[in-house]
């Protein structure tokens, strides 16, 4: 028993007429009665009782007209989850990220954006290092990650950048520049600097050195912080200076000052990565969320 003999069935029930079912269906009289038949031989029952002015249902037929009927609504539905899950709309989405990328304005724009757009997608996020968010991307355990790239680039990996900031200098206030506006890097050389540990953040620490390097200087490297936040408590605690992206001076800490940095190289660039290979629609969907959001956010 085939899906279409029961909307044959269902169409001849509902109109109580072979001829009207047939130009309801758009199919030859014939042929549908032809149908009809093939169906109540291959159930070994009575579906309809022939009157003078069309046909109405049996007791079987009246059964089978309830199951009918809901199993096509069920075959329906299938289909229509089925695009949809096609389209991106349904499912779940694993996202990673690193923690400096959860300060950038964009991502908070980004993730408002495709759920807004996309509420049949369960979104997971997940918070690592960068490292390790290559590594769960490489295994398929997450379908995207957002992260800060620096010149690097990934066997596999497609990188798709949505941001590119500033970086400022964050000093405690005590430090002789903490007052000013805006400061040469350069003017840092002889500073201790809070680092992340390259192993934590090798893109964003590589970033940092090469720009110290771009102003004449390599930094002194002196106490390590785990994250970003830890960098700037650390700062205020005095045990050095460091750079950060424009965006984590969000962070209200007592006892920092925030400065701009004159030189034009000391930025950072915020990007997706996918999988060069995953190519569904979810995936799709949100790199395209992303290119418009990203022209919509003001840069930094």
């Amino acid at each position: 028993m085939e899906l279409r003999h029961l909307r044959y069935f269902v169409a001849v029930a509902e109109e109580g007429n072979v001829t009207r079912a047939a130009e309801k269906l758009g199919i030859g009289q014939p042929p549908l009665s032809q149908q009809i038949q093939a169906l109540e031989r291959e159930l070994e029952v009575q579906l309809f009782h022939r009157t003078g002015h069309g046909v109405v249902p049996t007791e079987a037929g009246k059964a089978l007209l309830v199951d009918a009927k809901r199993l096509l609504d069920d075959a329906q539905h299938a289909a229509q989850n089925a695009q949809r899950a096609g389209r991106g709309e349904t499912g779940q989405l694993h996202l990673g990220l690193t923690a400096s990328a959860t300060f950038h304005p964009i991502v908070r724009a980004l993730i408002r954006a495709y759920r807004n757009a996309y509420p049949g997608i369960a979104l997971t996020l997940t918070e690592d290092t960068t490292a390790q968010l290559l590594a769960r991307l490489d295994e398929g355990r997450l379908d995207l990650a957002l992260l800060r790239p620096g010149t690097h680039s990934f066997a596999g990996v497609a990188l798709h950048q949505i941001a590119s900031e500033r970086m400022k200098a964050v000093l405690p206030v005590t430090h002789p520049l903490a007052t000013r506006r805006r400061i040469p890097l350069s003017a840092l050389a002889d500073d201790s600097f809070v680092l992340i540990p390259r192993i934590a953040s090798p893109m964003l620490h590589d970033e940092i050195v090469s720009a110290c390097r771009q102003a004449g200087f390599d930094p002194i490297h002196g106490q390590q912080a785990p994250q970003l936040s830890s960098v700037v408590n650390l700062v205020s605690a005095e045990f050095g200076v460091s750079i950060v992206p424009a965006s984590v001076s969000q962070i209200h800490a007592e006892g920092v000052a925030f400065v701009d940095i004159a030189d034009a190289k000391a930025v950072t660039k915020l990007a997706l990565a996918s999988r060069v290979a995953n190519r569904s629609p979810k995936v799709i969907n949100f790199l395209t969320i992303a290119k418009q959001v990203s022209m919509d956010v003001p840069r930094r």
